[in-house]
């Protein structure tokens, strides 16, 4: 199947922008590796076999990406810029709103702070509804090793928010 640059952009950029941000936790750097990584696939393109599914094909990439900027002597140099964000409370309603968010935030913050392993296969298999198999060739491991790390990364996740929600 032919593939154009625009179209995937289209499909796929959001789940691009979110892998990205999870692993560099910073919005426009998260943006800077989306920009690379479509520019791959653009320089690239002809290279996909289908082999695997384009999708698993881009989250990849990503990962890969956003794991050499990590790994960059500017990333270790450079202090990233934060978001601030405004939580006000404009009626009742809003309450129960916020305590949603809050438990959300509780539940991402728990997710980010485990282990690389663990949170590559959470975030492949819940957060972009990847297969087992396709979350596997993304993450160039075997499939009964997402299945284990999957176990342990629910099992931690369980001690961890046990109390706190």
């Amino acid at each position: 199947m032919k593939y154009d640059v625009e179209t995937l952009m289209r499909q796929y950029g959001n789940d691009v922008l979110r892998t990205a941000y999870s692993y560099v936790k910073d919005k426009y750097t998260a943006e800077d590796i989306f920009q690379e990584v479509f520019i791959k696939v653009f320089k690239n393109l002809e290279n996909f076999r289908d082999e695997s599914d384009v999708k698993t094909w881009l989250i990849r990439i990503t990962i890969n990406t956003a794991k050499d900027y990590l790994k960059s002597a500017y990333n270790q140099k450079v202090v990233p810029m934060m978001e601030f964000e405004e939580n006000m409370l404009t009626s009742d309603d809003d309450y129960e709103k916020i305590e949603n968010q809050d438990r959300d935030e509780q539940v991402k913050k728990t997710v980010m702070s485990l282990p690389d392993q663990y949170r590559e296969v959470l975030l492949c298999v819940y957060y972009h509804d990847m297969s087992v198999a396709d979350t596997a060739k993304a993450l160039n491991i075997a499939e009964g090793t997402v299945k284990s790390r999957l176990s342990r990364a629910r099992e931690m996740m369980k001690n961890k928010l046990e109390g706190r929600l």
